[in-house]
């Protein structure tokens, strides 16, 4: 029998793991520090270990020897263009150094890491080849491409850096899947979903059982001046903005028409249809990121559904990657 079982590192809600179970794939052992995400990956993967240690606290020795990859996305914040983008000067970046420090210990097949698109630019240049060279030096022929999911089947913009390495010994390097020529928009994504609700005060979740679909409730609360600098709202017709790691920045549903420009970084909503205007539900926004109506997303507050959902990469995206993965490294 082939083995199939990988690892997974900042593992979030799952959106990468649950890619590549669809995949042919299967997550033994998994890592992840947030309390808020715990009870939402437990729930979707009952078959896979949970370790909520803080990675720097993780002994290679702790984590199952012979699997035949390791996957996972450390924490993007450091090199985002909208944060402060300190990069690898930022302890959160430094956790790349983990990653590289387990991957050396366990030598698996393959390994792939996933980041924003900050990671790309000029003053971090120096920081993203050492990270580059370090992979290469532990025994991986190492790629790196810049993709956008919206290529793969997901309804939205969303561009992101994925770092995937084949170990020297199989003599083969990752080529990304050819983009597709079928591009979903939001009708596809949500069009179906009705009789949304809004959040309870101080966006506590209504709860499951009093929502017409899993997750399906908004954020509530005033808008901020950044926020209202650009039109948030996408059409029926168009893919979704890409899908934050906040319900404050959610996008506009597209039931709303689209803002209007008063002065540079100055919009307002169309007066007379301010009624129209509520950001995308949290069971929306992981339409859009292509998780399946069954993956139950557990929270108390509404924020931390926005944050798990936003934080992940998409599902199908994933998918289309660990499909090529499979291929090469299981299956020949």
């Amino acid at each position: 029998m082939k083995n199939n079982t990988i690892i997974s590192l900042f593992s979030g809600a799952g959106g990468l793991d649950l890619g590549f179970k669809q995949a042919g794939f299967k997550t033994i052992w998994a890592n992840e520090f947030d309390k808020t995400i715990w009870d939402t990956f437990s729930y979707n993967f009952q078959n896979t270990f949970l370790d909520k240690r803080s990675i720097v606290n993780i002994s290679e020795n702790d984590i199952p020897d012979g699997c035949i990859g390791i996957i996972g996305g450390p924490p993007c914040q450091s090199w985002s263009e909208a944060g402060a983008g300190r990069g690898i000067t930022d302890k959160r970046g430094q956790l790349f150094y983990d990653y590289i420090r387990i991957l050396k210990a366990k030598q698996p097949r393959f390994f792939l890491a996933e980041n924003v698109p900050g990671m790309l630019q000029p003053k971090h240049s120096e920081a993203l080849n050492a990270i580059l060279t370090e992979f290469s030096e532990i025994g991986y022929n190492v790629k790196r491409y810049l993709l956008n999911a919206y290529d793969y089947s997901v309804p939205q913009d969303r561009k992101r850096v994925i770092i995937v390495g084949y170990h020297h010994d199989l003599g083969k390097i990752f080529i990304p899947p050819k983009p597709r020529s079928e591009k979903l928009t939001l009708k596809d994504a949500i069009w179906d979903l009705r009789l949304s609700k809004p959040a309870l005060d101080k966006n506590y979740t209504n709860g499951d059982s009093n929502l017409s679909a899993s997750n399906h409730e908004y954020m509530t609360g005033g808008f901020s001046t950044i926020y209202m600098s650009r039109n948030r709202v996408r059409g029926w017709d168009e893919p979704s903005f890409t899908i934050q790691a906040g319900g404050r920045h959610a996008p506009i549903h597209p039931q709303a028409p689209k803002m209007l420009f008063i002065e540079q970084n100055k919009r307002i909503f169309v007066p007379g249809k301010e009624h129209l205007y509520r950001r995308l539900t949290v069971r929306e926004c992981a339409r859009i990121q292509t998780f399946p109506d069954d993956f139950i997303f557990q929270y108390q507050n509404v924020s931390d559904g926005y944050k798990m959902v936003g934080n992940a990469v998409p599902v199908e995206f994933a998918r289309r990657l660990a499909e090529v993965i499979h291929n090469d490294i299981v299956l020949s």
